[in-house]
């Protein structure tokens, strides 16, 4: 199994933890919080959303990651999905080590 899948697999398990949150709206109020430690954001998202992402992010100072496409976000979280955020840090290290 490659890093890749790991970290799909990694984002699958925070969120069965309920230690992720995953949908535009919930995200940027994660990022807004201060709650998101992580967000990742699918490489095939809309424009729009992810100048969005991004901006909010740099502004709060949350990394961002884009190694995924939508397809193996929503794969990973079991519905469909184009952004979801981590809120452990536990699952942050982990995942910033796999990548």
């Amino acid at each position: 199994m490659n890093n890749k899948q790991r970290a799909l697999n990694l984002i699958g398990l925070s969120q069965r933890a309920g230690q992720l949150i995953s949908g535009e709206a919930l995200v940027l109020q994660a990022v807004r919080s201060k709650k998101a430690k992580i967000v990742c954001l699918a490489s095939n998202a809309s424009e729009n959303t992810r100048k969005q992402f991004l901006n909010k992010c740099e502004y709060y100072n949350v990394p961002v990651v884009t190694e995924f496409s939508r397809e193996e976000l929503s794969h990973a979280l079991g519905k469909d999905r184009t952004v979801c955020a981590l809120l452990d840090k536990g699952f942050v290290h982990s995942l910033q080590k796999l990548l």
